[in-house]
């Protein structure tokens, strides 16, 4: 059973958030107690209702009520950004998805915290990274995520490593039992722009700076890249329909038996055993010279700077990122913790087989590029892709990749 995190001090908790000023936003309520609103993305699991009610009942007077947005994250970001735009006080917590730290810092709307309020030396260091934006700490860290490689376990002769060994079984697959090779999330929106991240970094490039100063993109990089995908397109193991995957097209596709391996996050780990049993595998995603680098997601938990409540939405993090309700993140939610010993944990890998792998792949990942204007960089990746995949003339892949850095480069110089 959940224990209930004991209230902190007021003294700690009013010192605390008066070292949370709210920079580029007017006054705000930091000492403020009282009812608050969660506003996350909707719960398909059902999971979050039982944590919230635990919360209210050790706290009738600061009850929390949760404010569900839609489930695609674009559609979640337009509506937080248009209620935290109009300075209102709606929202007190934010369920924010991890590249959208630096665009909600820079613009005032979420106030920086105190690091030593949260146990964050015990939470894996590049989920840590993601809530952090010009060296302070803007959300805790709440859900992880890192892309996995599916495969039949039952047709697959060794999980490959290396794209090359992708090919060969995939090709080998495919002629022999008439199936798709492999496919990932090829649609023209967030899905291909981390894709393509992923391939960028797994033949050893990046595309923007830790810092999201710079254009660090090599077009040879990014040709390589695409041409791992255009090659699959052109010779057949890569299903053209893949072009309209995203997530769920994706895991229908491999758990239906159309594919021998699939690119997905670890949500898709619990229908795909359910259907496939001992045939299903699950491994890191492959690179070019060996095992390859996923591109990390997941859920950080911010204070509006528009809260009257901040003090109790603080205490409410403390309670929702503790070690006991993480694990009832994983064990009710299927969503990949942030505590690095649950990881461990012999009891949930007997659960959950992928999680050591999991782990593996969450600790060598990248972040997507950290910038206030990720969305407009994740829309010219994306659209930029998708053009060359679906028009594979011969030097495609060179001149988008040279394109792109362009691009990129315009809109880092205007941030």
């Amino acid at each position: 059973m959940l224990r209930s995190l004991p209230l902190l001090l007021a003294v700690t908790l009013a010192a605390g958030c008066a070292a949370t000023g709210n920079e580029g936003g007017g006054e705000t309520g930091t000492g403020g107690t009282g009812p608050i609103t969660f506003a996350t993305g909707r719960d398909t699991t059902a999971y979050l209702q039982p944590l919230l009610d635990r919360w209210n009942e050790a706290h009738p007077a600061e009850k929390v009520t949760l404010l569900e947005l839609p489930e695609a994250a674009d559609e979640q970001r337009a509506q937080m950004a248009a209620n935290l735009q109009a300075q209102s006080s709606r929202y007190d917590v934010l369920g924010l998805d991890v590249f959208w730290t630096a665009e909600f810092a820079e613009n005032g709307w979420i106030i920086p915290l105190e690091r030593g309020l949260f146990p964050l030396d015990r939470f894996l260091p590049p989920v840590v990274e993601t809530a952090v934006y010009k060296d302070k700490l803007w959300a805790v860290p709440y859900t992880s995520n890192a892309g996995l490689l599916y495969y039949r376990a039952d047709l697959v002769k060794k999980p490959p490593r290396t794209w090359a060994e992708l090919r060969a079984e995939s090709r080998r697959i495919t002629k022999k039992h008439n199936i798709g090779g492999y496919a990932g999330q090829f649609l023209a929106y967030e899905g291909l722009t981390v894709n393509f991240s992923e391939a960028v970094h797994s033949a050893g490039g990046e595309i923007v700076s830790r810092d999201g100063t710079e254009v660090t993109l090599d077009p040879a990089k990014g040709a390589t890249a695409i041409e791992f995908m255009l090659q699959g397109l052109r010779e057949g193991w890569i299903p053209h329909e893949s072009l309209s995957y995203k997530e769920e097209e994706s895991r229908l596709a491999f758990q239906e038996g159309r594919l021998a391996f699939a690119r997905n996050w670890p949500h898709a780990y619990g229908p795909a055993k359910a259907k496939l049993g001992k045939k299903l595998g699950v491994t890191r995603l492959p690179g070019l010279d060996g095992p390859g680098s996923s591109t990390l997601g997941g859920a950080n938990l911010a204070i509006s700077a528009y809260s009257k409540h901040q003090q109790t939405a603080q205490e409410f993090i403390r309670y929702f990122t503790s070690l006991e309700n993480e694990r009832r993140v994983l064990t009710e939610g299927s969503f990949p913790p942030v505590w690095t010993e649950l990881y461990d944990d012999p009891e949930l890998i007997k659960r959950f087989p992928y999680l050591p792998v999991l782990k593996e792949s969450i600790l060598a990942a990248h972040p997507r590029p950290v910038s206030a204007n990720y969305t407009q960089l994740s829309l010219v990746i994306a659209s930029s892709v998708a053009k060359a995949l679906s028009n594979p003339s011969p030097g495609a892949a060179q001149d988008v990749a040279a394109s792109m850095k362009s691009e990129l480069q315009e809109i880092i110089r205007t941030q």
